[in-house]
């Protein structure tokens, strides 16, 4: 990680942006528990994307860059990818702990409406995306890429969108 070296950051005040080399893809996906009282429904489809982000950091040959979680009635996961190639790849994959999961969701619990899923995928070419941290630790985009300084050059968001 860069450490700034501006006069804000001698204040104790840091602002940072990651950039990434080339494209990448964001995957969001989640569920939303619907019906509480259909534990036995709900519960397998909740514990198993934990299995499955437990594989992929496990093997990072798949393409995976990191993700960050949430948990609630909606469950959000935010997930960074090489390629869109590599997304698939592990969703279609039929040794991967994502095909299983989506069987048994499919065959088990899908009409019972008990839980919904849901995902989305966005291909990010380089120089289409900004970003900034603001006192924060390294998190989302500034896990998996090179956190710089928003300083000088890099100080407005126009500055940082194309680089």
């Amino acid at each position: 990680m860069h450490t700034n070296n501006n006069s804000d950051h001698k204040q104790g005040f840091r602002r940072d942006f990651a950039k990434m080399d080339g494209d990448f893809v964001v995957f969001l996906i989640g569920m939303r528990v619907n019906k509480f009282w259909q534990i036995h429904k709900w519960f397998p489809v909740a514990m198993a994307m934990p299995r499955m982000l437990k594989e992929l950091y496990a093997n990072p040959e798949s393409g995976f860059l990191g993700e960050r979680s949430w948990f609630g009635r909606n469950t959000l996961s935010v997930q960074y990818w090489k390629s869109f190639e590599h997304l698939e790849a592990y969703a279609k994959s039929k040794t991967a702990e994502h095909y299983p999961a989506w069987r048994d969701f499919n065959q088990k619990v899908r009409k019972s409406g008990a839980v919904g899923v849901w995902h989305e995928s966005y291909k990010i070419s380089k120089g289409q995306y900004e970003n900034i941290y603001v006192n924060m630790p390294a998190f989302g985009l500034g896990k998996i890429g090179t956190l710089l300084s928003a300083a000088g050059k890099y100080e407005h968001a126009k500055d940082r969108i194309n680089n």
